[in-house]
């Protein structure tokens, strides 16, 4: 039985250029979205004195440069390839995604150094319900930037637009412990006067930093793997499936190898047919191989390579073959199969 595979949930814009454009417009969003919420959060940071706040407008920074970063990565990739880029420019998304994971790395060491420094010395919080406002419209609008990145990352296959809308995703998830933190400090003040709850601010922007830590080892090692060109199982997986429903037309493949760029996938195999088949024949059937794995992956470059089933089934040939041991007995034999 043959095995059914569902394509991955990819949206087929009428052309490349609309693709792109709707890629762009989700990157620009991001852009200002993070502007506008880094001027917020560091003016009130200062202003109550909260290294938390601030702690999370040196991550909204870092994600702003993120967000240029894939803006700048999404306009590349987009450019068709050339002679100086045969392949495309879909790469630019992966280096991307993995400078953006180093300079989270490096926020979140400095964000642990300035909270333990503010442990050893303490610094009071005043106005802490206005900080507790700020983290509410960074958790609100992150929310909604990251899910609109979310969706088109999906629709485009874009790993830039994916790593950014994590990174907001985390932002919305440690604006709401810092607010959380900040809500027990002003509640802390109201009812518990006596007790001294300014260690909480630290402590929650040490938090946030762990969380940062997290997303950047994700992100490195996703993006980092097709830096790699690491197979990509799914689509390998489909490939046979669409190869072995052309048997007996095709008696056996090998070779099969495939790897991302961006949001390109590259796909080259080997297949034999029989060695009396027509150029023109064997031309229509490869087209209409690469057409069935585009149908489900658009995005893709499709190589295959034709080869004569002459029966001598070298080890590489036993483990593609799609032939069963009654034809490849009466097929060596010059017999037809049974």
């Amino acid at each position: 039985s043959r095995i059914q595979i569902a394509p991955p949930a990819v949206l087929i814009y009428e052309s490349r250029m609309e693709l792109q454009d709707v890629k762009t417009r989700a990157a620009i969003l991001s852009v200002v979205s993070n502007t506008l919420l880094i001027v917020l959060k560091i003016a009130v940071g200062l202003f109550i004195g909260s290294v938390a706040v601030i702690s999370e407008a040196i991550h909204s920074g870092i994600d702003l440069l993120a967000a240029a970063l894939a803006l700048f990565a999404v306009r590349t990739s987009g450019k068709p390839a050339d002679d100086k880029h045969p392949f495309g420019h879909g790469k630019i998304e992966n280096i991307s995604g993995s400078i953006e994971a180093l300079l989270i790395f490096a926020a979140a060491g400095w964000i642990i150094y300035e909270a333990v420094q503010r442990l050893m010395n303490p610094v009071p919080v005043h106005s802490v319900s206005l900080g507790v406002a700020v983290m509410m419209v960074s958790a609100i609008a992150n929310l909604y930037v990251s899910g609109r990145l979310f969706k088109v990352a999906r629709q485009t296959d874009s790993i830039a637009l994916q790593a950014d809308a994590w990174h907001l995703r985390t932002d919305v998830y440690t604006s709401a412990g810092i607010m959380g933190g900040l809500a027990v400090i002003w509640l802390g003040g109201r009812f518990l006067p006596g007790y001294n709850l300014e260690w909480i601010d630290p402590v929650c922007a040490i938090l946030v930093a762990l969380l940062i830590f997290k997303a950047a080892l994700d992100l490195t090692r996703e993006s980092a793997q097709d830096l790699m060109d690491v197979n990509l199982p799914r689509e390998a997986e489909y490939m046979q499936t669409i190869i072995k429903s052309h048997h007996p037309v095709i008696r056996g493949f090998h070779y099969l190898r495939t790897r991302k760029a961006g949001s390109r996938r590259f796909v080259e195999f080997h297949i034999q047919v029989d060695s009396q088949m027509s150029v023109i024949d064997s031309h229509r059937l490869a087209q209409g191989l690469t057409r069935s794995f585009k149908d489900s992956f658009p995005e893709s470059t499709v190589t295959i390579h034709v080869e004569p089933c002459t029966g001598e089934c070298p080890d590489k040939c036993l483990a593609g073959c799609l032939m069963s041991e009654d034809e490849r007995r009466h097929f060596q034999r010059g017999e037809n199969a049974p």
